[in-house]
């Protein structure tokens, strides 16, 4: 029985539990976000030093982006996400150990690394079952899917927030958000169907690796698709580089405590989680060029006025326009991407921008860390600005091929 045949019952049950798991990636990159400044003051490192250790997390989570499928192949997308979660819980042990007991970045580096790994391999992973849920159960459900990515990272910043107010050790607050997210996956991953990521395929013998190899590699040459990782790449950029420098950002360049700066981050998330949940119906009513534009508009106002707020509390309105703005890009990308009638075809361009939109989300931050060192965070924030107008600028390629309803 193919997943298309599956009972509504268990169809739902699929789908809420990549719900879940989108929820656990969210909650684990939160909580450490949320812990930054606090990990950064516990080691008495500067700002291009934190940069540093957030390019082990990226190096990482690429390694993850690229070891992702072939763990799929081998083991099924059901237990791959099992298995690199836990890899996750490992590493937010690992960042709580080399903060409180050992004091060592060396450690933070390692654990951050596996971390990383974990993340950037969930994320593939995520989005390959969510687009195989989407299409078995027949209704649009990857912007809400996102949607519970941002409902994980409001969970994982409020509890941050309050770990941060409560003075709660960061190998304490971090080794409970690992038995959490260990916890939960290990339940929800017995509602995924076992080979659902290749349920939608045929029957026929796979092509030779060369041949496939080719065909994936071919998309590559499709202009509207690069334009369509353009604006993956800016939008990634903007959620990213926030993710991982709002927090620190607030504290440095507008004087607040570290626990502002956790309350500005948890801003942003609830922001970004509005910006999802809406985005459907808006999508639906307006079109994606239209929704393009506009949130580049709105993120590019938001990064003005967090960049350049003369009183904190418009810093706060910048970051909650910034997430707003920023809050559509990703999952519009890939629907603008898998706007194809090849099945095949479509998961090759899927892939394609997915690289492109984790590369930037991950590498992003590490970049803005060093300019940060260079001439401030908050003006190191330009080069955000800059790519959200390029994404605004390439939002064309994005427009359906088919009529709206």
């Amino acid at each position: 029985m193919t997943t298309t045949m599956l009972p509504l019952r268990r169809l739902h049950a699929w789908r809420n539990a990549i719900f879940v798991v989108f929820a656990l990636s969210g909650v684990s990159i939160a909580s450490w976000v949320a812990r930054l400044p606090a990990v950064r003051d516990q080691l008495g490192i500067d700002t291009a030093q934190v940069g540093l250790l957030i390019f082990a997390m990226s190096a990482g989570s690429v390694v993850g982006l690229i070891a992702a499928p072939p763990i799929m192949a081998r083991i099924g997308a059901r237990a791959g996400m099992a298995v690199v979660l836990g890899l996750v819980s490992v590493g937010l042990v690992g960042i709580g150990l080399g903060t409180d007991t050992i004091v060592a970045p060396a450690v933070v580096a390692v654990g951050l690394a596996l971390f990383g790994f974990g993340n950037g391999a969930v994320d593939v992973m995520m989005n390959v079952e969510g687009a195989a849920a989407e299409r078995a159960i027949g209704k649009t459900l990857m912007p809400l899917m996102h949607a519970f990515f941002s409902f994980g990272t409001v969970a994982g910043a409020g509890i941050g927030a309050l770990a941060s107010a409560l003075s709660v050790p960061v190998v304490v607050h971090l080794a409970v958000m690992a038995v959490v997210v260990l916890a939960s996956v290990l339940v929800a991953i017995r509602f995924v169907p076992k080979g659902a990521e290749a349920s939608e395929l045929d029957d026929a013998p796979k092509k030779p690796l060369r041949e496939r190899l080719a065909e994936s590699l071919g998309v590559w040459k499709d202009v509207r698709l690069l334009a369509i990782g353009l604006i993956m790449l800016g939008m990634a950029f903007a959620e990213g580089s926030a993710n991982d420098w709002l927090a620190i950002a607030m504290v440095d360049g507008y004087d607040q405590s570290n626990t502002t700066g956790a309350i500005a981050f948890g801003v942003f998330t609830v922001s970004m989680t509005v910006g999802r949940v809406a985005g459907g119906p808006v999508l639906d009513r307006f079109g994606r060029v239209p929704v393009l534009r506009v949130s580049a508009g709105l993120a590019v106002l938001g990064l003005l006025l967090f960049i350049f707020a003369p009183a904190p509390w418009l810093a706060f309105v910048g970051a909650a326009l910034w997430a707003l703005g920023s809050s559509l890009g990703f999952p519009v990308g890939m629907s603008a991407a898998a706007d194809t009638t090849d099945p095949k075809v479509s998961a090759a361009r899927v892939s394609a921008v997915a690289i492109i939109g984790y590369t930037a989300f991950l590498v992003g931050p590490p970049v803005i860390g060093l300019l940060g060192h260079e001439f401030g965070i908050l003006h190191a924030l330009l080069l955000v600005l800059v790519l959200v107008l390029l994404a605004g600028l390439a939002s064309p390629a994005a427009r359906e091929r088919a009529p709206r309803r």
